[in-house]
């Protein structure tokens, strides 16, 4: 078995290395020494651990560049079409309008964003330097301006932090320290000592390393009960991506085996299989699969072809010219080098071969260490310390306190992808007058773009401040802000997150200790939701259910919907208080009570009990019921008239159901349920239309989708930097160049926001 390029421990060097190294160390036609069992698993002899000197030897040991060229090319391709989509600078200006009131949630209060203008300026600069990371040009240069504009951007906005976010600054980082240069680089032909020449181990060492710990640590954050038990991404199991498996399964078990067990075990093991030769094929068809899927399932961006562009790190790194060698002559022009005629490095440390006085009598000649420079310490040392800071940093939760909530941490760093799951019930957000005492209320999310803030409490201070800051404009002098934010996580009961009664202006809030205004998720209440399902499965299609739990001396204030006709409250644990406020009439309830509360009214639900108190509202949405009656029989009609089975005249207002299916019948509609019923049909036939399309018509809408926004990022950049050149343009100019910036597809879709405007509209029926 050959010796492979090591991943685990020191994640350390192939065969392919190791034969170039004796080549160049001895005579050609000697014969290799025999291996131990150890190198031809690891890659690397015991004797290499032994000793500082050994252990940095082995990481600056030289190899081959052309697989750490490959992905640094992936890497800048994806980065560059990434800035341009999750990055956002399609909507730049939507994010960063100059003298919008916006609350923002940056990781250090001094950070501000720039004027629009510059901000387009940063983006250009970060996008030039993903370019030159792609094509290998300027290298160095082309990492930092990539980096140094990327960090800022993302410690900017704390509401846009995710995993892989963090991931991409963490590679790019990490590039910028390497030799990713010496393939395939514009560099290369520009600097031929450069050209083809070989690379510290250490480079593959950390982006390895870097790559299992996204793995494993996301598996060990799996381990988590919720995800064990099948709580954390139930939904996902009715996408049509898990079809095939539901043919043999049912739905809760494709979600227990499938989704969480499934997750789990390829996140723990995929690390490992992608180490050994024999068990690296495998990994790459579940890893690609489960990447292939994610792309789907989510809106995660570049990260799951990011993830795929990493795969081959772990192969050893000679395979692009072992590929590429496979292609004709005729085109190998424009493809990276295929021959092993590799240079020599000063990044890399070389063993020196030195003669015996007993050579000519046989023995063999005796190979001793180079000289090592400083460059080398410094490259293993940064390896050990990055990789320790690496596995430290998502358990590091017990330093940062302040930023532990239901979770811990701020979510992005930890690599706990998809565990928790949240629904948010009821969000209220109070004000009080500090001078005259008066009291208001606000839209949840008012001057922000974001909803990340009801869930950390961070945020929330951060969010607060913003607001007393700005309601003085609104002749509010000094206000307290109140939350009362209600969330399930993980589809526990919907509980209070932060305390109603703090004022979170002058609350005290520190990174460094423990949020004091955190109200503890109720988790010995976790059973129940075996409980939930039993209950669920008991109600007809149109009875709706909500689950609440409530701390002791607390109490919920609530306005029942008056399309909710039919609602009431039962007590599932404790005892509670309910206040009908029109009435000015209390009820008290026990275990197993229930009572009516009223539409169209509030109401009060005081915890009584010295424990929480656990109760369920049960509705029916009385309107949407009589609206899906009325559709039913709309659609009947319908189709008898096609049919032409009808025989009895059609009144004036049924008229426009006789019509051909176009959009001018929901205008010739005078009756409002007939208009909102031709609209819903055209919906369903565009949703099936796009359903049942071919696969070239999904890709020719995709691109077309793509072309516009990335077109709109471009125009818009354009025009920033022309107002930075000469000055900004006359208003009627400058409006004319957005519209053009902002032009769609022709035949665009119906949009979602007007799908949505014409659901809720029966409300008015």
């Amino acid at each position: 078995m050959e010796a492979r390029d090591a991943t685990a421990g020191a994640h350390v060097s192939s065969a392919a290395e190791e034969r170039t190294a004796k080549k160049e160390a001895a005579p050609k036609k000697e014969k290799p020494q025999t291996q131990t069992k150890m190198e031809q698993i690891f890659g690397f002899k015991k004797e290499d651990l032994t000793s500082w000197q050994s252990l940095v030897m082995l990481l600056n040991r030289p190899t081959d560049p052309a697989s750490l060229g490959i992905f640094r090319c992936l890497f800048g391709l994806l980065m560059a079409i990434d800035i341009t989509q999750e990055r956002g600078l399609s909507h730049l200006d939507y994010k960063y309008l100059d003298g919008a009131p916006v609350c923002r949630f940056p990781l250090f209060n001094f950070l501000h964003p720039l004027p629009l203008d510059w901000m387009y300026l940063v983006y250009v600069v970060m996008f030039l330097g993903a370019l030159g990371i792609m094509l290998g040009f300027c290298y160095r240069l082309s990492c930092l301006m990539f980096i140094s504009t990327y960090w800022y951007i993302f410690f900017l906005d704390k509401t846009a932090w995710n995993n892989h976010s963090y991931l991409y600054g963490l590679i790019g980082f990490q590039l910028t320290l390497m030799d990713g240069n010496r393939y395939w680089s514009i560099d290369g032909l520009r600097r031929p000592s450069i050209r083809n020449a070989h690379v510290p181990l250490w480079n593959y060492t950390v982006l390895r390393t870097q790559i299992f710990i996204v793995y494993f640590i996301a598996g060990i954050k799996k381990l988590d009960a919720d995800w064990v038990e099948g709580y954390s991404m139930s939904y996902l199991a009715h996408h049509w991506l898990f079809d095939p498996f539901k043919v043999i399964l049912p739905v809760e078990l494709v979600s227990l085996l499938v989704v969480h067990g499934g997750g789990l075990v390829l996140d723990l093991t995929a690390g490992y299989l992608l180490f050994f030769d024999i068990t690296r094929p495998y990994a790459f068809f579940f890893v690609s699969y489960f990447h292939c899927m994610n792309s789907q399932l989510f809106s995660i961006g570049m990260f799951a072809y990011t993830m795929l562009a990493t795969s081959p790190l772990f192969c050893y790194p000679d395979w692009p010219r072992r590929f590429f060698s496979h292609f004709p002559e005729c085109v190998r022009v424009a493809l990276p080098i295929t021959s092993n005629n590799t240079q020599s490095s000063t990044s890399c440390a070389y063993p020196v071969v030195q003669a015996t006085s007993t050579e000519g009598q046989g023995a063999p000649p005796v190979t001793k260490a180079s000289k090592l420079r400083l460059r080398h310490k410094l490259g293993a040392i940064f390896t050990i310390i990055y990789i320790i800071e690496q596995f430290f940093l998502p358990y590091s939760h017990f330093i940062t306190q302040g930023y532990n909530n239901w979770t811990n941490g701020l979510y992005g760093y930890s690599w706990d992808m998809m565990v928790h799951s949240r629904s948010h019930q009821h969000v209220k957000i109070t004000y009080k007058d500090g001078e005259t005492g008066e009291i208001g209320y606000l839209n949840p999310g008012v001057f922000t773009q974001s909803r990340r803030w009801k869930d950390h409490g961070d945020m929330l201070k951060q969010y607060a401040t913003c607001l007393n800051q700005l309601l003085p404009r609104y002749n509010i002098s000094d206000p307290e802000i109140y939350f009362d934010i209600w969330v399930s996580i993980n589809e526990r009961f919907q509980q209070r997150i932060f305390d109603p009664r703090v004022d979170i202006v002058k609350a005290d809030w520190s990174p460094f200790r423990p949020n004091p205004w955190l109200m503890p998720l109720l988790v010995d209440l976790s059973p129940w939701r075996t409980k939930f399902q039993e209950i669920e499965g008991t109600l007809d299609n149109q009875t709706e259910i909500v689950f609440i739990a409530d701390f002791p001396g607390l109490q919920l204030e609530n306005f029942v919907s008056e399309d909710l006709g039919n609602t009431s409250i039962q007590v599932l644990q404790g005892r509670v208080n309910v206040e009908i406020v029109e009435e000015k009439k209390n009820y008290t309830l026990q275990l197993g009570e229930q009572i009516k509360v009223p539409a169209g009214a509030y109401h009060k639900v005081y915890t009584l009990s010295e424990t929480p108190s656990c109760y369920m509202y049960i509705y029916v949405n009385t309107t949407e019921a009589a609206l899906q009656k009325n559709f039913t029989k709309l659609s009947e009609l319908q189709e008898r008239i096609r049919n032409g089975t009808e025989t009895e005249p059609l009144p004036p207002e049924l008229q426009p159901l006789a019509a051909d299916d176009d959009a001018g019948s929901e205008v010739n509609a005078t009756d409002p349920v007939v208009q909102l019923f031709l609209k819903r049909q055209r919906r369903m036939r565009e949703v099936k239309k796009r359903r049942e399309a071919g696969v070239l018509e999904r890709m020719e809408r995709f691109a077309v989708k793509k072309y516009y926004a990335i077109r709109r990022g471009f125009l818009m950049t354009a025009i920033a930097l022309r107002n930075l050149a000469v000055g900004l343009p006359p208003l009627e100019q400058l409006t004319r160049e957005v519209a053009f910036a902002n032009m769609k597809e022709p035949q665009a879709e119906t949009s979602q926001d007007e799908g949505m405007k014409d659901e809720v509209g029966h409300g008015e029926l």
